[in-house]
């Protein structure tokens, strides 16, 4: 069994694939199995999969399912995969050559040690520039809280995990929303397990017109809940810091309302009520902003 699941949630990226696909067969280590998510394409994926899978030097698993939005490929993918690592890459990027040699070495030092959910690697745009710098200490072991959210660290980073950890952190499913962020699951995982950051590059990403990091806020008022959840797994979280539970607390009135949840709901979630309390009549104002703008957008 290989060591490493790429796993590639896709859904009508078949002229983004072969790129991904021809930096998978450049890697110097192929100790990996690539499964791909298809989240109901109609652009012949599936076929495109099927060709490459007869001939390919690593093994391919393909897994099809009717369009949910990106977060339920990756629970498929997610409860599927049996490697013990599982490194998520989009259907839009690449990795660069020893990527997959890079993501062993390190796992080879640090298996074994306690309380690790995995992994986080720096992302590179293809003209090797770090996407939002490096980690201000190399190979820290820490929270994804406290290395990342306190620390103030933008950006996208690379994230390698534990599959049976990941497996315990579902993300939630909404009938009819899209879009669930993926820090949602970070943060709840924070606490419970740490990660090592380390400052070496395994993901180059050139942010592509159409992705969901470019979709911005209307993808994220077309899933109200998802959002609202993610504002409010920060908000019962300790060790997150204050200035960050202040922005949270608007997105959380915010994305609450238009998830149509009345006030006593969305403030009967959080273990701090107060804060509802004092934010609630911003967050109002700025729902109101909000849904003026989109509704003109329309």
């Amino acid at each position: 069994m290989e060591t490493i699941t790429i796993l590639t949630p896709t859904y009508n990226r078949r002229n983004t694939l072969p790129a991904l696909y021809e930096s998978l067969l450049k890697q110097t280590k192929k100790d990996f199995l690539w499964m791909v998510v298809d989240d109901g394409s109609g652009d012949g994926t599936g076929e495109l999969l099927q060709g490459w899978a007869e001939a390919s030097e690593f093994p391919i698993q393909y897994v099809y399912q009717d369009n949910g939005g990106k977060h339920t490929a990756l629970n498929q993918g997610i409860k599927t995969a049996r490697s013990e690592l599982l490194f998520i890459v989009d259907s839009d990027d690449t990795l660069p050559e020893n990527a997959v040699e890079i993501i062993l070495r390190y796992h080879a030092k640090y298996a074994g040690t306690e309380g690790l959910c995995g992994y986080s690697f720096l992302r590179c745009y293809p003209d090797g520039r770090v996407n939002e710098g490096y980690y201000p200490k190399d190979e820290q072991i820490d929270t994804y809280v406290n290395a990342r959210i306190n620390a103030g660290m933008g950006g996208d980073k690379a994230e390698v995990f534990y599959t049976k950890v990941l497996r315990r952190f579902p993300f939630p499913v909404y009938e009819g929303e899209k879009y669930v962020p993926e820090d949602l699951v970070w943060v709840q995982m924070s606490g419970p397990y740490r990660m090592v950051h380390i400052n070496r590059c395994v993901y180059i990403s050139e942010y592509l017109e159409g992705g969901l990091t470019r979709s911005g806020r209307r993808m994220k008022i077309r899933s109200p809940r998802g959002m609202a959840m993610r504002a409010e797994v920060y908000l019962n979280d300790a060790a997150v810091k204050e200035l960050i539970k202040w922005k949270m607390i608007l997105l959380y009135v915010i994305y609450g309302h238009f998830a149509r949840e009345d006030s006593r709901t969305l403030m009967g979630r959080l273990k701090e009520r107060w804060r509802y309390v004092v934010g609630g009549i911003p967050g109002m104002v700025l729902y109101i902003l909000w849904r003026w703008r989109y509704k003109k957008e329309e």
